[in-house]
């Protein structure tokens, strides 16, 4: 007779969509890592992962001890699906995992919850009425009950700390990673003038990937870029990223700067080709008024890119010595951290590029995965 294991339940919603941006990368990233490190867990637990759709093709394979549960749904899945189902089912998790800030309300057994940063309460004003209410309560509510609490950042730990001082000793930081398979990549110049062909983008360029909102500071590396970009007639600026909300007046302000011809907006890039974009950027600059961590700032270190990005949140954590951090409030002083790289001389290049590659190496999506599994573990 089979041995009887404890369930480790997830919901793999945010990993379970084809273009996937920050907190969906974080939790495919996770689930992959998981799946990687089966023979390590596999005698102790087996894990369910919870979606409302089929698995699409990119979500790691079923295995003896990791499975899928799909429960169809519609809105408000967590609460009219996911929630009866983990009372009413008879084989229910022992402990159970939401990689974001929406933990099922109740539910029969310990939660443990992960938290991207709590930037939104500080700029309630860049968030859509419904969106700002439904992330402030529901996460104070998880934080509130939840087990465990998985910050992403060192920063972000010490933010729910001092707003919700009652979680100090159950929140645990576990730094993300980045993909060290496709970081670097390995590709040959027929693979990068495709991909820069087909995002009409030249050779020189500088780049912003994220999501097109307010707390990106888009505006300001706009203005900043204004200031710069006379002296590099042969550079462009890509601000690569799908649009998010209220991002009319991004390119309103593009327009107005008369920098049309000298700015290329791509939209959501395909995956594959994201480590082509960012390894063949001259400098990668993220402006952010707030981040919880910068997974492609620890992505263009890898790949010895020069990074610029702003003393706000997280980010000079992430960047640590080898980052150029600037003022996001004072647009001279994202230009001039543009510059800075722009203008370097080889030597200085080299520095900055090698200073980049060494410290990306304390990132590790496999460490990440580990130190998720043992937690979870603690509380079976």
């Amino acid at each position: 007779m089979e041995k009887y294991k404890p369930i480790v339940g997830i919901d793999g919603n945010e990993a379970n969509v084809v273009n996937r941006v920050g907190v969906n990368n974080y939790a495919y990233e996770v689930l992959q890592n998981i799946h990687k490190l089966e023979d390590e867990w596999k005698s102790n637990f087996e894990v369910v992962v919870y979606l409302k759709h089929q698995p699409l093709p990119h979500m790691p394979k079923p295995t003896k001890n990791f499975k899928y549960v799909v429960l169809m749904g519609g809105g408000q899945w967590i609460l009219k699906t996911l929630m009866p189902h983990l009372y009413l089912t008879a084989h229910k998790p022992a402990v159970f995992w939401t990689p974001s800030h929406y933990i099922p309300p109740f539910a029969p057994m310990p939660r443990v919850c992960s938290i991207m940063d709590l930037g939104y309460l500080e700029f309630t004003e860049q968030f859509k009425k419904y969106d700002f209410w439904q992330l402030k309560l529901w996460t104070a509510w998880s934080i509130a009950h939840a087990q465990k609490v998985l910050a992403i950042s060192e920063t972000t730990r010490k933010d729910i700390v001092k707003r919700y001082p009652s979680a100090r000793e159950k929140t645990i930081t576990t730094l993300l990673g980045y993909d060290n398979q496709n970081y670097p990549p390995r590709t040959n110049s027929e693979e990068v003038k495709r991909v820069l062909n087909k995002y009409s983008i030249g050779l020189k360029y500088i780049l912003f990937m994220s999501t097109l909102k307010p707390s990106k500071n888009i505006e300001g590396l706009l203005k900043a870029w204004s200031s710069v970009e006379k002296k590099y007639p042969d550079t462009q600026l890509v601000v690569a990223g799908k649009k998010g909300w209220l991002f009319d007046s991004i390119f309103s302000l593009a327009q107005k700067l008369q920098l049309q011809e000298r700015v290329v907006f791509t939209d959501f890039i395909d995956e594959a080709d994201k480590p082509i974009l960012v390894a063949n950027a001259r400098c990668f600059v993220l402006p952010s008024f707030w981040e919880g961590f910068g997974l492609d700032v620890v992505s263009s270190m890898a790949c010895g890119v020069p990074v610029v990005v702003s003393d706000r949140g997280s980010l000079p954590e992430v960047a640590g010595k080898a980052g150029i951090v600037v003022n996001p409030d004072d647009t001279h002083d994202i230009a001039q951290g543009i510059e800075r790289v722009l203008s370097a001389t080889k030597q200085e290049f080299s520095k900055m590029s090698k200073a980049g590659v060494e410290q990306a190496t304390f990132f590790s999506w496999q460490k990440t995965a580990r130190e998720t599994i043992q937690i979870l573990r603690s509380l079976l």
